[in-house]
């Protein structure tokens, strides 16, 4: 057990607060003992909150705080919450909450000393992370020493007001890696690709952008293709991108027909030279085609799709660049094909195309290299190094120093409370103590809550905060409280202590409001699921993982890299710490897990994956190869072809080839080369695998014999996800329930799609849902489609996110990307059934996915179209007698304030001063919804005149 110590620091120089714990109490400006890496001892250092740094530690004890849960009485000063803090768990180490008092008042207790359990030999030094090359160098040179390291260097030949740009978003220069990858022979002018690989935060993404940018700007008549793996990345690239290239003009093209080039849409002058950028994602509102914009910024599926079209539409010559990020995504199960798919595609095409790929986690790269007949370049460079640390019953390593710690280890005592907690809440503390931000990841969206819940704990109450900063978390806990789906019970106690968690489980909205937050330095602690460490740009000064696992798996040496490569802050931090906390029955693995390489990354075609169905399929709908010699060259381009026996994968060409001929994807023509059928054909358009499009058009040909149109249910089925990891996990006695309270027609969807009632009500008295044979896998595919289509139905009739969550025991962000992902598989449905000519259909289905898009009945989808307008807020305006955009672009915001009021999902406690900024919060959203509601108003005004 951690020790206790007194600190006789003079009253003049103490904080004006103190915070204690049962064991350690943690002030403002707290003193720590350290060991430096040497093993001198240094002298107590007094830390304030404006001048501390983090030393990088050795071992450590750390402060005992235990997984106890928090209580839920506190304080919540104007926020509407009542109670007192309660003190539980003195005596067998819980934390133990006191109210704050003076600190003259009471004497100051310090953490632990830290414990150095090495030998004096291994004491000398302790080995360097590869991310840390950074200490070799005194300071990174800038373009005082080397002229080139400035984007406005004539060898770049960027315009200024690119470089303005540039520099308004703190990039003043570059480092050297990067000059030296630009400057590479044939890249700036587009006639070489380009694969690279560097540590996250080490500068990847601006190498990318010059090119692309570079390239759009240079040649006006060429677009450009920016692929990333998250809707959450396109989001952030998105609004990136349009502030860089604002008020920057492509160069004149003088073989430029303007009547050629007429959009279908005027938005605004076509020869003004701006240049034009859009995202492509699952869910997006955006309307903008391929002939709309001169940069996409897309999601894999949605690029690969793109691509698809411009290749059927012979416009694909328009393309010039295509940028991949995480291009270490190639072997990923589930959609690395689609990335092999898009590159060899590319480099089948008899185009002036370049490709750009980069990652941080491409350990052969030179083999992609090859592939692609790219040069590359891999660096190793972080403008702020990293120190790794390993922590293990309360004792803080080097993460290089494996020997000393498995000797170590065997002399420790597993103690009674949990290392673990205490070691993660600890080391927060000390981080937000001095000044910083930390990032935590945890293995569940669960743990991120609770651990939330437990850090804010720990945290100074409302009354010790700043003022400014005070008021700026009441901000955030506005903004959250006026989302949609209302402000969620563990950020309403967390947010104004400066903690909140971030996972799929909150709204994108919600996630949004918390990541800005957080960047901002409003919010100094961030807790998060492994799986968004690659999805998330949240750098820290130090990031704690709890574990090292993502839900019961290990993570692998990939992910571990990025979750470690959040760490530290450019321009902000000198350094970054990555603390990894070990669970006792991890031990063992997480030793191999620190010492393992990248996996070498694979190609998604390989036999047993399910890429080279769909490769086919697509090739020869697009065609770009029908024959067999022509496929055989195109399948030469792929990766597979780098790794897999010449002869064996001739064989499994061919048996690809006759699956598809079987299953009547492909047919011979008269020639003796293949041609798609309708049904490959229909596939193909509506982004599905082949294995998937097969059981899509046996569904849908079952409805075309019985499709219940007298209801609902049959429509909202149809647009559920086949994939079971678009689904959640079913509420058996809540499918039963619904399934009591089923109308006629309900029940008869029920019977054509194959559901036994009695089946369901075994399920819900807790019998298994087998799903070991093909069959079984198939029949509970069809259950969990139909428990999931409920939720649109609700959905559709304007039930909240947060009630239809609430309702069927699920996460407001799970309901809220089930309804995206189905909307995107309806617009694949809707095109599915154009291509087999199935027209009646087809618009039943476009219908309801307008619906579904809104979120609101038929009556509103007009109102719907309004940004921020959406189900309840728009159903609020109909029964406040605002029906149509004209008479909400008429309105004041005054007289919307009222209405946004009642369309609140949940109200709050508020005292008058913080009453009146949430409504001048408000009063915003409404200038920027009658904004919206007048712009809509001026094209059809337009459109009409037109016409």
């Amino acid at each position: 057990m951690a020790d206790v110590t007194e600190e006789s620091t003079p009253p003049s120089k103490r904080s004006t607060w103190t915070v204690q714990t049962s064991l350690d109490a943690v002030t403002r400006r707290p003193t720590y003992h350290t060991t430096s890496v040497a093993g001198v001892k240094r002298p107590q250092a007094f830390i304030s909150a404006s001048d501390a740094s983090l030393h990088p530690r050795t071992d450590a004890v750390l402060a005992d705080i235990t997984n106890r849960a928090p209580s839920n009485a506190v304080k919540r000063p104007n926020l509407g919450v009542t109670g007192t803090r309660t003190a539980s768990g003195e005596a067998n180490g819980g934390i133990t909450h006191r109210r704050v008092v003076p600190s003259s008042k009471r004497k100051r207790l310090i953490a632990s000393a830290i414990n150095d359990l090495r030998s004096e030999h291994e004491r000398v030094v302790a080995p360097e992370s590869e991310y840390s090359q950074r200490r070799n160098v005194a300071a990174t040179p800038g373009p005082a020493q080397n002229p080139l390291l400035s984007l406005s260097h004539p060898r770049y030949d960027l315009p200024e007001a690119l470089v303005r740009n540039f520099s308004a978003t703190g990039i003043n220069s570059i480092y050297p890696w990067q000059s030296s990858c630009l400057l590479g022979r044939g890249l700036l002018e587009g006639q070489k690709n380009l694969i690279y690989s560097a540590p996250t935060g080490g500068g990847k993404s601006l190498v990318a952008d010059v090119l692309l940018l570079k390239r759009v700007i240079e040649n006006p008549g060429k677009k450009a293709l920016l692929v990333l793996p998250y809707v959450a990345l396109v989001q952030e690239k998105l609004t990136w991108l349009r502030r860089i290239v604002d008020g920057v003009r492509k160069k004149p093209d003088p073989t430029l027909d303007q009547a050629q080039e007429q959009p279908v849409r005027p938005r605004r002058p076509l020869d003004d030279g701006s240049i034009r950028v859009a995202g492509f994602f699952g869910g997006s509102k955006a309307r903008a085609t391929w002939a709309d914009v001169d940069i996409a910024v897309c999601t894999i599926e949605k690029a690969n799709a793109m691509i698809n079209t411009a290749t059927e539409d012979c416009t694909i010559d328009r393309l010039g660049i295509i940028v991949i990020d995480e291009l270490h995504m190639l072997d990923d199960e589930h959609r690395g094909y689609l990335l092999e798919l898009m590159a060899t595609k590319i480099q089948s095409l008899d185009q002036d195309v370049q490709v750009v790929g980069m990652s941080a986690t491409l350990s052969n790269i030179e083999v992609v290299a090859k592939w692609l007949d790219a040069k590359y370049y891999e660096s190793r460079y972080r403008p702020v190094p990293i120190e790794e640390y390993l922590v293990y019953e309360g004792q803080i390593f080097p993460a290089g120093t494996s020997s000393a710690f498995i000797r170590t280890t065997s002399e420790l005592n597993a103690s009674e409370r949990d290392p673990v907690v205490n070691a993660v809440v600890a080391l927060a503390m000390e981080t937000v103590l001095a000044g910083y931000g930390a990032l935590i990841f945890c293995n569940s969206r669960k743990r991120c809550e609770r651990m939330a819940a437990l850090i804010s704990e720990t945290m100074p109450l409302e009354s010790d905060i700043d003022g400014d900063l005070l008021s700026a978390r009441f901000d955030v806990f506005t903004d959250l409280r006026n989302t949609v789906v209302g402000l969620d019970p563990v950020l309403h106690t967390t947010i104004m202590r400066g903690v909140a968690f971030h996972h799929a489980g909150l709204t994108s909205e919600e996630r949004g409001i918390v990541t800005e937050a957080y960047n901002k330095g409003i919010i100094k602690v961030i807790i998060a699921t492994c799986s968004l460490a690659a999805g998330i740009n949240l750098p820290a000064r130090r990031v704690i993982l709890y574990g090292a696992r993502m839900g019961r798996d290990l993570v692998g040496p990939a992910m571990l890299r990025q979750m470690r490569g959040r760490a530290g802050r450019k321009g902000k931090d000198e350094v970054g710490e990555t603390f990894l906390c070990c669970e006792l029955n991890d031990l063992e693995e997480v030793m191999e897990l620190l010492q393992a390489d990248i996996p070498k990354v694979e190609s998604s075609l390989a036999p047993g994956r399910r890429g080279m169905r769909r490769a086919l399929l697509e090739v020869v709908a697009t065609r770009l190869a029908t024959s067999a010699e022509a496929i055989d060259d195109y399948v030469k381009r792929t990766l597979l072809c780098h790794s897999m026996e010449p002869s064996a994968l001739k064989d499994l060409v061919q048996s690809t080839l006759e699956w598809l001929l079987a299953n009547s994807l492909l047919a011979l023509d008269e020639i003796g080369g293949y041609m798609t059928t309708v049904l490959g054909s229909a596939i193909v358009a509506s982004s599905l695998t082949p294995e998937d499009g097969l059981f899509v058009q046996d569904e849908l040909q079952r409805a075309l014999r019985a499709f219940v149109m007298d209801g609902e249910m049959h429509v909202f089925y149809m647009f559920t996800p086949i994939q079971p990891s678009g689904l959640g996990e079913v509420d058996w006695q809540r499918f039963a329930d619904e399934m009591d309270r089923l109308d006629d027609s309900g029940m008869r969807v029920l019977d054509y799609v194959g559901i036994k009632p009695a089946r369901i009500m075994r399920l819900s008295a807790g019998a298994p849902l087998k799903e070991r044979t093909a069959e079984e896998l198939q029949s509970a595919r069809v259950y969990r489609r139909f428990y999931a289509a409920l939720q649109l139905r609700d959905l559709c009739n304007e039930m909240p996110i947060h009630a239809v969550a609430t309702k069927y025991s699920t996460e407001r962000g799970s309901v809220q990307n089930l309804a995206q992902t189905c909307h995107g598989f309806a617009a694949g449905m809707v095109r599915f059934c154009e291509r087999m000519g199935w027209g009646m259909l087809a618009a039943v289905l476009e219908h309801m996915s307008d619906r579904l898009k809104a979120g609101a009945r038929a009556d509103l989808l007009d109102l719907a179209r309004v940004t921020f307008v959406k189900s309840r807020t728009a159903r609020t305006f109909w029964e406040s007698g605002i029906r149509s955009i004209r008479s909400l672009a008429e309105s004041e915001p005054t007289d919307i304030v009222p209405i946004l009021m009642l369309a609140q999902p949940r109200k709050l406690r508020l005292d008058l001063e913080e009453e009146t900024r949430f409504q001048e919060k408000l009063k915003l959203k409404a200038e920027i919804i009658i904004k919206s509601a007048s712009w809509l108003w001026e094209q059809e005004m337009r459109v009409d005149i037109d016409e």
